[in-house]
């Protein structure tokens, strides 16, 4: 009897060494993997602050008793960047990848997965990619290890030009992203799917900028103005929808209205202020006030960091971490990555599904416009007074788009 109680208990303690159990109190390391330098900075930090934040929210309560630890490396939005910092958080025991700034790095952590997890039985690594959008990452890109969270270009995009094409007055479009596979992304479905849903709207302009590069937009302004658009379809994000919003109201562009995917993110609230009122519409799978979990986590952030939450997708992140340790029974990469295929789970924003085909999480999305904030609606974006409100909620098989993924599992 002494014996096989040893017996058991050395096994434990073999099957913990090597992290394939999640028992309570268990550390699990998350590398984070975005630009802490350059243009884009201020985005990345704020991220990184929300996943410590979130890390130490999860820590209290979740549904495997683990503990989460973050790691913080600056890929300075540069693919060859990410492959070296990958390196590093493996090197470090990171089993978990987290980025979103960039499709390009995303790929770039894709690829390196493929090769290092065929090469390495037993230190596999997973990849969360929190907001990188490109289509083509969960379709001909697609890869058991990569699991999305934020909803694609072209899942927003439907939800999008759904709405707009009921607005009597969109009847000249210009087209303004930045140059790299999400902006070329923006620009194609823009077109394809407004076509179909409105084919008498005319696209009176196709601009591409380099990415975080463009510290004056007035040149591009003057070209929208001189197109006679009324609407501006824009992917852009961080400082380069910032100073895009900034220059339009410098130049008084105020019969134009903006559709844009991150009118939310660090910099571009404070930018549109006032004189954007009305006049700023954005897709995303959440709002600034949506009632539920995220809402106190909202108002805590804001409180420590004097700072907006913006990204939901981290607080997805956790939950569906949490989850999967809980019912895989361990955090071995290999065995999560099984049972998160389909796995639907609860988060802030309803009951989501990570779709087996392709591993793109399937989820609701809202249509906001930049107002005044108050009544239901009292959490402003970077004490400005205006939030984003939202005015259409579309269910996920609204905005649910189909894949060409052939995915190949081990």
């Amino acid at each position: 009897m002494k014996f096989a109680i040893k017996a058991v208990a050395a096994s434990v303690i073999l099957v913990s060494a090597g992290g394939a159990f999640a028992q309570k109190g268990e550390t699990v390391k998350i590398a984070w993997l975005d630009p802490l330098s350059g243009l884009m900075a201020a985005v990345g930090t704020n991220q990184l602050k929300s996943f410590q934040f979130l890390a130490e929210e999860f820590n209290k309560k979740n549904a495997a008793g683990v503990k989460f630890e973050i790691i913080g490396i600056d890929n300075k939005l540069s693919p060859q960047e990410t492959t070296s910092a990958l390196r590093s958080a493996m090197d470090q025991g990171a089993r978990y990848v987290v980025q979103g700034n960039g499709s390009g790095p995303a790929l770039a952590i894709i690829d390196a997965l493929e090769k290092h997890n065929a090469r390495n039985p037993g230190k596999e690594v997973l990849f969360l990619n929190y907001a990188a959008v490109d289509p083509d990452l969960t379709n001909s890109k697609c890869s058991y290890w990569h699991f999305r969270l934020d909803a694609d270009t072209s899942m927003k995009m439907e939800a999008l030009t759904t709405y707009m094409k009921d607005l009597p007055e969109v009847k000249k479009v210009y087209l303004i992203n930045q140059n790299y596979s999400h902006g070329h992304q923006v620009s194609k479905f823009a077109k394809d799917m407004m076509k179909r849903k409105r084919p008498d709207v005319q696209f009176v302009g196709d601009d591409l900028h380099p990415l975080a590069q463009v510290r004056d937009f007035s040149p591009y302004i003057a070209k929208i103005k001189a197109s006679g658009a009324d609407s501006v379809i824009t992917g852009n994000w961080g400082s380069d929808l910032a100073l895009l919003i900034k220059a339009a109201n410098d130049a008084g562009l105020n019969n134009v209205n903006f559709y844009t995917y991150y009118g939310s993110v660090t910099g571009s609230p404070t930018a549109m202020g006032a004189a954007a009122a009305g006049r700023v519409y954005m897709a995303a799978y959440a709002h600034m006030n949506l009632p539920g979990p995220l809402n106190q986590i909202v108002l805590d952030y804001k409180k420590k960091f004097n700072d907006d939450m913006y990204t939901g997708a981290v607080y997805h992140a956790f939950s569906m971490l949490s989850e999967g340790f809980a019912k895989a029974k361990s955090t071995d990469p290999v065995k999560v990555a099984a049972v998160l295929e389909g796995m639907k789970f609860k988060s802030f924003n309803g009951e989501v599904e990570m779709r087996k085909a392709d591993h793109q999480l399937q989820q609701g999305l809202f249509i906001s416009k930049w107002e005044k904030a108050g009544g239901k609606y009292p959490l402003d974006s970077e004490g400005t007074g205006y939030t984003f409100v939202p005015v259409k909620y579309y269910e996920p098989y609204v905005a649910s788009t189909p894949t060409s993924c052939q995915m190949k599992r081990p």
